[in-house]
């Protein structure tokens, strides 16, 4: 598992690259209903195309863009 937390901003740059004809533009943030998880929504341009990406924070302050799992009580037994 990679434990490598890599800031928004170098996530921003790599899948955007804004530039000062093409800037990215955050269009909102805030938290998901059930998980509570924060995201920022944004939107940018890539070869004159429209873009958008919503990137999702993670427990260890790493960001992605795929929610994060929400962790649920588990029960386990062991037999003697």
């Amino acid at each position: 598992m990679n434990d490598t937390i890599i800031p928004l901003r170098a996530l921003v740059e790599k899948w955007l690259a804004p530039t000062g004809t093409t800037p990215a533009h955050v269009v909102r943030t805030g938290r998901l209903a059930i998980t509570r998880a924060r995201y920022v929504w944004l939107e940018g341009a890539i070869s004159s195309r429209p873009l958008t990406i919503v990137f999702f924070r993670h427990g260890k302050g790493s960001w992605d863009v795929f929610p994060p799992v929400e962790q649920a009580p588990a029960m386990s037994a062991r037999y003697f």
